[in-house]
C-alpha cells in the first residue's frame, strides 16, 4: 500500500468530488488532497464523474443527431467522447489485463505483462469488441430517439464509475504497493459502497421511468447485470493477479458500462 501520509483535516465532500474528477476524467480539477480520507470520498463519488462524461457524451451525439447523422455515426461519437474524457484509462487498463490474464502466466509475470507499455493480441482483440459492442448498443439506443440514448448512455457511464466504488470497498486487497489500486484499495467501507450501488440502480430505474413502466425494469436490470459482470472480473483478478491494480479498475469499469448497454440494447 502507499505510504500516504494522512491529513491535519478531514476531508470534505468537496475533496471527493474533486478527486473524483481530477482523477477520472481530463476535466480541468484540480486535485485538493491526495490521502487515504480524500480518496474514499473520491471514490465514493465515483459515479458523479461518470454522469458527467455521459452528458458530455450524450451532447455531442446530439449535435451531430441535429445535424443529419445517423444514429451509428453519433453512437461512435458519444464512445470516443467517453474515451477522450478519461485519457483511454480505463481502455488502456482492460486491454492490459486482457493480455495479462490472457497470458496464463503466474501473477507476478501477468503483472510484468500488463505494465508493459505496448499492447498484445488479447489486449487488441478485446478492445475492438467492446468498443464495437459499445458503439453497436448505442446506436439501438439513439435509433430509439435522442433522450433514449442520452439516458442509456448516461446510466451505462455511471454504472461503470460505480463498479470502481465497489472494487475500493473493504476487503478488496491491493495487488502491488504502489499505483492508483494501491492508492484507492479498501478505501470505501464495504456497506457504503453496495449503498451506493443501490442508489445508482434506484437512479437508473428513475431514469427509465422516463420512457414507461417497461424501461424501469430494464434499466435497472441493466444497473445490476452490469455490476454483477464487473464483479466477477473483479473476483478472477483478485484470484489471478492477487489483488487490484489501476488497470484492474479500468478494466471492470470498462466491463460494466459495456454490459449495461448491451442489457439495455436487448429491449
Amino acid at each position: 500500500m502507499d505510504d500516504i501520509p494522512p491529513h491535519p483535516q478531514p476531508a470534505r465532500l468537496l475533496d471527493g468530488v474533486r478527486f473524483a474528477f481530477g482523477t477520472l476524467t481530463v476535466l480541468p480539477v484540480r486535485v485538493a488532497r491526495w490521502d487515504r480520507e480524500a480518496a474514499r470520498r473520491g471514490m465514493v463519488c465515483a459515479p458523479l464523474a461518470g454522469l458527467a462524461v455521459g452528458l458530455f457524451a450524450a451532447a455531442v451525439a446530439g449535435v451531430l443527431l441535429v445535424l443529419g447523422a445517423g444514429a451509428l455515426l453519433a453512437a461512435f461519437a458519444a464512445v470516443a467522447v467517453g474515451a477522450v474524457l478519461t485519457r483511454g484509462l480505463h481502455l488502456d487498463g482492460l486491454a492490459d489485463v486482457a493480455d495479462g490474464l490472457g497470458s496464463g502466466k503466474p501473477a507476478d509475470e501477468a503483472q510484468k505483462i500488463m505494465k508493459r507499455s505496448d499492447i498484445g493480441p488479447f489486449g487488441t482483440v478485446t478492445l475492438v469488441l467492446v468498443l464495437g459492442g459499445q458503439a453497436a448498443a448505442l446506436s439501438q439506443l439513439y435509433a430509439a430517439g435522442w433522450a433514449y440514448g442520452a439516458a442509456g448512455g448516461a446510466v451505462a457511464a455511471v454504472v461503470a464509475r460505480t463498479a470502481l466504488t465497489l472494487a475500493a470497498r473493504g476487503g478488496v486487497a491491493a495487488a502491488r504497493p504502489d499505483g492508483l489500486g494501491a492508492a484507492v484499495a479498501e478505501t470505501v467501507p464495504v456497506r457504503t459502497a453496495y449503498a451506493t450501488s443501490a442508489v445508482v440502480a434506484l437512479a437508473a430505474a428513475a431514469a427509465g421511468a422516463l420512457f414507461g413502466w417497461a424501461p424501469v425494469v430494464q434499466f435497472a436490470a441493466a444497473a445490476v447485470l452490469g455490476l454483477a459482470a464487473a464483479e466477477a472480473l473483479l473476483a478472477h483478478s483478485g484470484r489471478r493477479l492477487g489483488g487490484v491494480t489501476g488497470d484492474v479498475l479500468g478494466a471492470v469499469a470498462e466491463t460494466a458500462g459495456t454490459a449495461a448497454l448491451v442489457v439495455l440494447a436487448l429491449g
